[in-house]
Order: C-alpha cells, then structure tokens, then sequence
C-alpha cells in the first residue's frame, strides 16, 4: 500500500496553459491536470484506456469527431486509440486514469502536450 497526496507531488508545467502530477503505478497511470481556460490538448491517441473525472471548470473533449462538455461531476470514458482532443472552456482541474499505464509519457515521449 501506498498513500498518495496530491499537495505534495510536484506539478510539471508542459506548456504555459497545461500543468500535471502524475502518479504511475505497476498497471495504471493517474494524473491530475491543471488547464487554464483556452488551453488545448493537441489531438492524439494512445494505447491506454482512459477515464477523465472533472473536478471543477468546464472541458470540451473530441473523441472520434464527436464532441462532449464536460462539468464537475462527468467522467467521461476513451477508449484505447481513440483520436481525441480537449479545449478548456474555462480554467479547469481533471483527475486522468490510464490502464495500461502511459509508458510513453514515463519515457517523455509527450510533445503533444508540451507544444
């Protein structure tokens, strides 16, 4: 067992509109990710299977040419390569969970959020 506390892990700043914490475990990644209104996900797709609970602000996803808002309380699910986007429509807080974990961002292979 492992105890987690987001105030003391430390908020990686990807681009002047995106911020994230990250915990990565055996089989899934968490993340908590901190945009600021305007800010943009590049499209992109990943192996893993994500599910996106909203903590406070407001987030458009595309997923697949289809798109969704977002509000405190939504989880929304992606499924694994699903093409997707987001568009914070106000400075928003998600919390991301990811299975299998994202290898790719623990190799840094993310430049679509650090553009």
């Amino acid at each position: 067992m492992r105890l987690y506390r987001w105030s003391e892990l430390n908020r990686e700043q990807m681009n002047p509109a995106i911020a994230r914490q990250v915990i990565h475990t055996e089989q899934m990644t968490v993340a908590r990710v901190h945009l600021a209104k305007g800010g943009v996900v590049a499209g992109h797709r990943h192996a893993s299977e994500q599910c996106t609970l909203l903590e406070r602000g407001r987030l458009r996803f595309t997923v697949e040419g289809t798109s969704v808002e977002l509000e405190p309380g939504c989880v929304l699910h992606i499924p694994a390569n699903a093409f997707h986007t987001v568009e914070a429509l106000e400075e928003s807080v998600a919390v991301d969970v990811f299975t299998p974990r994202r290898e790719d961002w623990i190799r840094g292979e993310d430049s679509y959020l650090r553009g």
